[in-house]
């Protein structure tokens, strides 16, 4: 053989060995990554060619996939709409976005490691796999009734089990309906993407669990009383200062309590006055008496800074790593930087309710397979103690003074005894103050515990008008919802 066929030879060669290796990094190597690029076209419709399960409350699909009689196989429909936007997120040919479409999408494709029995067994019996259904914990007519009760105004509402950590309503507002995301018309659903995404309004974040979290105001009150409480030091009928403006050390400027108003005769008053009527005074007091860690450890004990998933990630709740004496007095009022979400809110309540420990939250009550049989049944698990029962029982005390004597009386229900706890959240000098509730009921026998907060609605000189009367009558037809 001459040199020029040897060489033509080793470069043919050379030639089939490069497609070969090639080959086997596409097949072999880089094929996982190829196939999550979210430009694939065949992995995407591939995703459409199995139906998706179903997501319910009670016995009614809030989200559901139907055949279509195109190249995408099925469609994902929501028959909850915008009532259940937040809970269900949406499904679209761009992929899983949001709630529980998001952190679920392995069980709901039927591709998670929890179904490789099945899909074995659907292949050897030639069924068709199709993906596990989620039945959830939430209660329609609580959820209803924040709905209801948010309509037209910006904010977020909670109920859970306190007893299971079960939710019970979770509503963000505004919110969105997912079937403008979920079409087959790329085109539109592109459009819809893009115009939630510049609504200044943030449809799309749920403010139950993330964004840019809001400050508690007084509802955060129940976790100083907590720290007072558990200290030995302090008991409900314990005389407290309350001037109009509690002077701060290191500083000129005060702590005023709303209206500028001494909270007792003689600027005195008891532990339990100072929550039925939210002393601001009183409780900065509280707060630099007891100390930035006291504070804090109480605060982490309710969950405070935990990494949560119920099964969608919860921003943590905070309070300030480093805290002056000014700042102290202000974190424990719920001011300064101290931040929640709704949810941890209503977990403050629901250890109250559930004689100080507090229990995990979660949505999913149980995974179905296509036939409705229970594959995965959620435990109630316990989270920490926040509190002792005793003391618990002595916070139910001052709670249910709240609502019989002091701001929170526009929750009051006849007949049941209701215990809570009203926040007025100052943000800036030029935005009115978030109006919150939180509280729980009977708290003789507590099944429902809430949380409310409505963006900018409340009245920053008077918290029965702010908390009370704007966050109350939505609690309240929360729990009304929840017990019958």
């Amino acid at each position: 053989m001459n040199a020029p066929i040897r060489r033509l030879s080793f470069v043919v060669a050379l030639l089939f060995a490069s497609l070969l290796v090639s080959t086997t990094l596409i097949q072999f190597v880089y094929a996982k990554d190829l196939n999550a690029r979210p430009d694939n076209r065949r992995t995407l419709l591939s995703s459409y060619a199995r139906e998706r399960g179903q997501i319910l409350v009670g016995d009614t699909a809030i989200a559901k996939s139907v055949p279509a009689s195109n190249e995408y196989k099925w469609l994902r429909t929501y028959p909850g709409g915008t009532q259940y936007a937040h809970i269900t997120g949406y499904y679209s040919f761009y992929g899983a976005g949001g709630g529980l479409e998001q952190a679920e999408n392995g069980l709901l494709s039927g591709s998670s490691d929890k179904l490789a029995f099945r899909r074995v067994s659907d292949f050897f019996t030639g069924r068709k796999t199709v993906g596990a259904s989620l039945e959830l914990t939430i209660d329609s007519r609580v959820q209803a009734a924040a709905i209801k009760g948010l309509d037209g105004r910006k904010g977020a509402a909670v109920a859970l089990n306190p007893s299971t950590g079960e939710i019970l309503a979770m509503v963000s507002n505004p919110g969105y309906n997912p079937a403008t995301l979920s079409g087959h018309d790329l085109s539109k659903v592109d459009t819809a993407y893009k115009a939630l995404n510049a609504d200044p309004e943030k449809p799309l974040i749920n403010r139950t669990i993330g964004g840019d979290l809001y400050p508690p105001g007084s509802t955060f009150k129940i976790v100083t009383a907590a720290a007072a409480l558990s200290s030995g030091r302090f008991q409900p009928d314990t005389e407290l200062p309350g001037p109009a403006v509690l002077d701060l050390p290191q500083t000129t400027v005060g702590l005023p309590n709303i209206g500028k108003r001494s909270c007792g005769p003689d600027d005195k008053t008891t532990f339990l006055h100072a929550m039925e009527i939210s002393c601001n005074s009183a409780f900065g007091y509280l707060g630099l008496e007891l100390g930035a860690d006291a504070l804090r450890d109480q605060a982490a004990k309710f969950g405070v800074g935990d990494q949560l998933s119920i099964p969608m990630r919860v921003t943590p709740s905070s309070v300030p790593a480093e805290l002056n004496q000014p700042q102290l007095a202000q974190s424990a009022v719920g001011q300064y930087d101290v931040r929640v979400t709704p949810l941890q809110v209503a977990m403050l309540s629901a250890a109250v309710a559930n004689h100080g420990t507090v229990m995990r939250p979660h949505l999913v009550r149980s995974v179905l397979s296509s036939d409705l049989s229970v594959i995965e049944r959620a435990t109630p698990e316990e989270l920490s103690e926040a509190v002792t029962p005793e003391v618990a029982a002595q916070l139910t005390e001052m709670m249910e003074a709240v609502v019989e004597n002091g701001s929170g009386k526009p929750a009051q229900i006849d007949g049941v005894r209701v215990a809570g706890k009203t926040g007025t959240a100052e943000t800036d000098r030029v935005q009115r103050a978030h109006a919150w509730f939180t509280g729980f009921a009977p708290a003789n026998d507590p099944q429902i515990a809430v949380a409310v907060v409505v963006e900018n609605g409340g009245d920053p000189d008077s918290e029965a008008r702010g908390g009370g009367a704007v966050g109350g009558p939505i609690a309240k037809a929360m729990i009304e919802a929840g017990l019958k």
